[in-house]
C-alpha cells in the first residue's frame, strides 16, 4: 500500500523513474531486485572484513567498493517498490521480500564494518538496533496505524553515515585510523538508532493509548 512506502524525494527525480520504468518493462521481478540488495549487502560485508587484513594502499579501495556498495543496496529499495506499484508489477508475496532482505543487509553491513573496525560487538549493537527500529514500524502497522519511519537514525540516515564513514576512513589525510573513523560512525550509528528505537516506541504506545 502507498501509505505504508517510506517517503523519498528521489523517487520523484527522473533517472529513479527511466530506471523503475526499465525494470518494469523487463523481466525482472522486484522481488528480484530486492534479494540483489542483500548480494550487495554480502558483497559490502566481505569488503569490510577484508579491510583489517589490507595494506596502506588497499584499505582505502576496500572501504571505498563498501561505500559503493551502500549504495547500491539503497538504489535496489528504492527500485523494488517502484518496480512494484508505479511499474504494476507488485506480487502477493511482495510484503515478505521487501521487509526480509533489508533486514538481512543492516546485519550483514554493520557487522561487517564491526569486523573492519576490530569491534565486531559494536556492529552487532547497530545490526540489533536497526532489526528494533523496523519491528516497532512493522508492530505500529499491524495494530492500524500509520508506518512510522521517524528517525533520527532511519534506514536511510543509518546507512548515509556508514557511507560517510566509509569515505573518511577512505580519504581523510589524518593520523586517526580506518577503525577508529568506523568506530566512531558505528558509534554515532548506535546512539541515533537507540533514540529512535526509544522514540518510536514512545509514539506507538501514546497512538495506542490514545485509540
Amino acid at each position: 500500500m502507498t501509505e505504508s512506502r517510506r517517503p523519498l524525494s528521489s523517487r520523484e527525480t527522473g533517472w529513479a523513474r527511466a530506471l523503475a520504468a526499465h525494470f518494469a518493462a523487463s523481466s525482472v521481478t522486484p522481488n528480484q531486485i530486492s534479494v540483489a540488495s542483500v548480494g550487495f549487502a554480502a558483497a559490502g560485508c566481505v569488503l569490510f572484513a577484508l579491510v583489517p587484513h589490507g595494506g596502506p594502499v588497499a584499505q582505502p579501495v576496500l572501504l571505498i567498493l563498501a561505500a559503493a556498495m551502500i549504495q547500491l543496496r539503497l538504489l535496489c529499495n528504492l527500485l523494488d517498490g517502484m518496480v512494484a506499484i508505479e511499474g504494476g508489477k507488485s506480487s502477493p508475496t511482495g510484503a515478505f521480500w521487501n521487509e526480509a532482505p533489508d533486514r538481512a543487509a543492516d546485519a550483514l553491513f554493520f557487522c561487517g564494518a564491526g569486523l573492519a573496525a576490530r569491534l565486531p560487538e559494536l556492529g552487532l549493537g547497530c545490526a540489533l538496533l536497526a532489526v528494533a527500529t523496523a519491528y516497532l514500524r512493522e508492530l505500529g502497522r499491524a495494530e492500524g496505524f500509520a508506518a512510522d519511519f521517524c528517525g533520527p537514525m532511519a534506514k536511510q540516515h543509518r546507512m548515509a553515515a556508514l557511507t560517510l564513514g566509509c569515505l573518511l576512513a577512505a580519504l581523510l589525510p589524518v593520523k586517526a585510523s580506518a577503525a577508529a573513523i568506523l568506530i566512531a560512525a558505528l558509534c554515532i550509528i548506535l546512539a541515533g538508532t537507540a533514540f529512535t528505537v526509544l522514540r518510536r516506541a514512545r509514539r506507538l504506545l501514546r497512538a495506542l493509548a490514545a485509540r
